[in-house]
């Protein structure tokens, strides 16, 4: 069932960023990378906090380890949420300026005059993996995908298990993650989009480069930091660069370069490449971190409880950080390039 949501689940992002690439010219996009964060983010904030307070509304402790198992509406709230806006959205949003009664105009993207007919899926999916940028800012969204749930899905598993040492539980941080991790993705996303378009003139790889140089600096603190109180805002810090680096590759770059009229298929490898790092991730940590043990009441105990055998936790992410800040240096100058020059 969850390999089932997870297909239909990434649907969303191909669905968000073709229906609006016709909508923004590239001189634009980087806003909407922004807004792209932003959903994430807020999607983040949602998935964290309201699901445990949903959990607290039906009388269940969610700090509990062996709390009950029906946890019905932590699903069935997110699907009703979701049939809501299926509604909206076939209601009222268009797929492009003409459709809603505007005017369509050239977006100077990569598809910019290309006046030729579609070509089929196979054809576009061979085209886009020969293409050396396309390839570049998948192989960068591989090492975000890795980074980003090693930073979200494990600092609160780190800080619950390891609570009798460290006492992380009762942190803010711990006790607003969904918050803050919203908080950091939102500033994050309207930071890159901003500098992207005003100050690198609508180049995505610079501001990706910074952002990743974050990544290999707060991974490369978090080492050291991991088994004090800073590890908390350290991985909120971390998350504010990744969600920054995703919107802008994801939301914005597959625009770019794969054009109005490819870039369906263009964030959907991109995101598979996402999905695979988070594979990878998730590989990683279960060969490396210690399992989780129960005593007969429930608590959790063993080689999980002390904070020194989680060392693999932030070392793991060093690497992968390095390579990704590598591969975005590559794309430092990519810009797309129209089929010619627009009209005036």
């Amino acid at each position: 069932m969850y390999a089932v949501n997870m297909y239909f689940q990434s649907f969303g992002a191909v669905a968000i960023v073709k229906v609006n690439a016709p909508w923004f010219h590239v001189r634009e996009r980087g806003v909407f990378g922004a807004i792209f964060g932003i959903l994430i983010s807020l999607g983040v904030y949602f998935a964290f906090d309201w699901s445990y307070k949903i959990i607290s509304l039906f009388g269940q402790d969610p700090k509990l380890h062996d709390a009950p198992s029906r946890l019905t509406w932590v699903f069935a709230a997110p699907a009703g949420f979701l049939v809501v806006m299926w509604v909206l959205v076939a209601l009222w949003v268009k797929n492009t300026p003409a459709e809603a009664g505007l005017k369509d105009f050239d977006t100077a993207d990569a598809s910019s005059g290309d006046e030729g007919p579609n070509l089929g899926a196979v054809q576009v999916i061979k085209l886009m993996f020969r293409n050396p940028i396309v390839m570049t800012i998948a192989c960068v969204e591989f090492c975000s995908g890795f980074l980003r749930q090693a930073i979200m899905q494990w600092y609160r598993t780190f800080a619950k298990h390891t609570d009798g040492e460290l006492g992380n539980m009762d942190s803010f941080v711990y006790e607003n993650w969904g918050l803050l991790l919203c908080c950091a993705g939102i500033l994050g996303g309207m930071v890159a989009g901003v500098i992207s378009d005003h100050l690198f003139q609508s180049r995505r790889g610079p501001v990706a480069s910074i952002l990743y140089g974050g990544l290999v600096a707060g991974s490369i603190a978090l080492l050291f930091a991991y088994k004090t109180s800073m590890v908390g805002w350290l991985a909120v810090l971390m998350s504010l660069f990744v969600i920054g680096v995703h919107g802008m590759l994801s939301g914005t770059a597959s625009m770019d370069f794969g054009g109005k009229k490819n870039v369906g298929i263009v964030v959907g490898i991109i995101d598979g490449f996402v999905y695979a790092g988070t594979a990878l991730m998730a590989l990683t940590y279960g060969l490396l971190l210690p399992e989780e043990q129960l005593n007969d009441a429930g608590k959790i105990v063993g080689p999980s409880t002390e904070a020194s055998n989680w060392l693999a936790w932030p070392a793991a992410m060093i690497p992968v950080a390095i390579i990704g800040l590598g591969l975005a240096l590559r794309g430092w100058n990519a810009k797309p390039q129209p089929r010619k020059a627009a009209a005036s």
